[in-house]
C-alpha cells in the first residue's frame, strides 16, 4: 500500500483526531491572518494619526535668533519663496510635505494678531498632502481672534487693502493659533508689501534614527539652501518614534505567542494519537514496516492537515478582519480589503505556516513513536 494511501486511511480512521487539529490550526492561522493584517493597518492608522499630529521639522533663515523666534512665535528675517521648489525638486531629499508660510504681527482692529499667509502644498511625495489649502479671496480665522471680534463664518473683513470672505472659524487650540488670521500666501505678500517673500518652511522627516537622522536632514538642507537652519520640534518627533515602536513591539510579541500556543495545542493532539496507536504502531513495526516509512506517514499526515487548515484560516482570518476592520480603523480599512494587493503574499505565508506549524508540532511525537521497541508495545497491549 502506497504512502498516501496509507496517509488517507489514517485520516479516516482518526476523523475527531483530524478534525481537532484541523480545528488548531485554522484558528492559528486564522489569528496570525488576523493579527497581521489588524496590525498592519494599526500600524497605518498610528502613522496617520502621528502625521496629523503636526509638522516636525521647521527650516528658517540662518541668522535667525530661535530664543527671539520661540518668544514672537515667528522669524523676522526672512528668505525667497523658491527655496520651497528649490528643495522639493532635490529628489534625494530625506523631507517631505513642504508647506511655505509668512507671518507677521500687525495691528488689526485696536488688537496685536499674528497674520499668516500659507501656501498649499504642491506636491506630497507620500501620502496626502499636509497644512491648511486656503484659497485666495479667503481666511480662516483663530478661535481667540473669532470670539473676540464677533467674527463668524461668511462675514467679509478688511485687512490692510485687501477684502477676505470667512470660511472658517477654527477650533480653540490653547496657543498662539487661537489669535491666528490665516489666509493664502499671496494675499499677505500683497497685504504686507512682501511679494515672493517668505519666513518659514514646515516639513515632515522621518527622524526614525533620531540624531543621526537629522543630522543627515541638516546636512541635504544645508547643501541645497546654505543661507538656512532646520530646528526639529522634539516633542512631536519623540510622539511619533515611540507609537510606531509600540505598534511594531506588540505585532512582534502576538503573532509568536499566537503561533506558540498552536504548536503545543496540535502537538498534544498529536501525541494523543500516537499513544492510543501505541499497539497499531508496534504491530506495523513487527511486521517490517521501517521506521522511517512510519514516520512520513504521521508527518505526511500532518503536512496534509496544515495545508487544509492554512486554506481555511487564512479565508477565516481575513474575512473577520474585514468585517471588524472599519469598525476599528475606517481611515485605512482599504488594506485590509479583499480587493487590496496586499493579501495574496499573506496568503502565501499562511500555506507555508500552516504546514509548518504541524510538521513542527508532530515531529517530537513522531519521533516518539518510531523509536518504541515494538517487542515491548505488544507485550504491553
Amino acid at each position: 500500500m502506497s504512502i498516501l494511501r496509507m496517509m488517507l486511511r489514517e485520516i479516516q480512521h482518526q476523523k475527531l483526531n483530524f478534525m481537532a487539529a484541523t480545528i488548531a490550526v485554522i484558528v492559528a492561522v486564522a489569528l496570525f491572518v488576523g493579527a497581521v493584517t489588524v496590525s498592519d493597518a494599526s500600524r497605518r492608522e498610528t502613522k496617520r494619526l502621528m502625521r496629523d499630529l503636526g509638522f516636525n521639522l521647521l527650516i528658517v533663515p540662518k541668522n535667525t535668533d530661535m530664543a527671539d523666534f520661540w518668544s514672537r512665535g515667528y522669524a523676522e528675517e526672512e528668505m525667497p519663496e523658491e527655496y520651497v521648489t528649490r528643495l522639493d525638486n532635490l529628489s534625494a531629499m530625506t523631507i517631505r510635505h513642504l508647506v511655505a508660510r509668512l507671518q507677521q504681527e500687525i495691528e488689526w482692529r485696536g488688537r496685536r494678531i499674528l497674520l499668516t499667509g500659507v501656501i498649499p502644498e504642491r506636491r506630497a511625495r507620500k501620502g496626502a498632502p499636509m497644512g491648511l489649502n486656503i484659497p485666495r479671496g479667503e481666511a480662516y480665522v483663530g478661535f481667540a481672534l473669532a470670539r473676540a471680534m464677533n467674527i463668524g463664518v461668511g462675514d467679509i473683513i478688511s485687512v490692510g487693502d485687501k477684502q477676505l470672505i470667512v470660511k472658517r472659524c477654527l477650533a480653540e487650540k490653547g496657543n498662539k493659533d487661537d489669535i491666528r488670521l490665516y489666509a493664502h500666501l499671496h494675499d499677505v505678500q500683497e497685504i504686507l508689501g512682501k511679494p515672493g517673500r517668505i519666513n518659514e518652511i514646515e516639513a515632515l522627516g522621518c527622524l526614525c534614527f533620531g540624531e543621526r537622522e537629522l543630522a543627515r536632514i541638516r546636512r541635504d538642507v544645508a547643501e541645497a539652501l546654505p543661507d538656512t537652519q532646520v530646528t526639529e520640534f522634539r516633542s512631536i518627533a519623540v510622539a511619533r518614534s515611540e507609537a510606531r515602536a509600540a505598534m511594531d513591539k506588540y505585532a512582534a510579541f502576538l503573532i509568536p505567542v499566537v503561533f506558540l500556543g498552536s504548536v503545543i495545542w496540535v502537538g498534544l493532539l498529536a501525541l494523543g494519537n500516537v499513544r492510543e496507536r501505541r499497539g497499531e504502531i508496534g504491530i506495523l513495526r513487527a511486521i517490517g514496516v521501517d521506521s522511517s516509512r512510519i514516520a512520513v506517514l504521521f508527518l505526511g499526515k500532518a503536512l496534509i492537515l496544515g495545508l487544509s487548515g492554512a486554506g481555511l484560516g487564512f479565508v477565516l482570518g481575513l474575512g473577520l478582519a474585514q468585517q471588524l476592520g472599519p469598525r476599528i480603523f475606517p481611515f485605512t480599512f482599504n488594506n485590509i480589503a479583499w480587493g487590496s494587493t496586499s493579501w495574496p503574499p499573506l496568503f502565501g505565508w499562511s500555506l507555508v505556516i500552516g504546514p509548518l506549524l504541524c510538521v513542527v508540532a508532530s515531529y517530537l511525537p513522531t519521533m516518539l513513536a518510531v523509536a518504541q521497541d515494538p517487542a515491548e508495545v505488544l507485550k504491553e497491549e
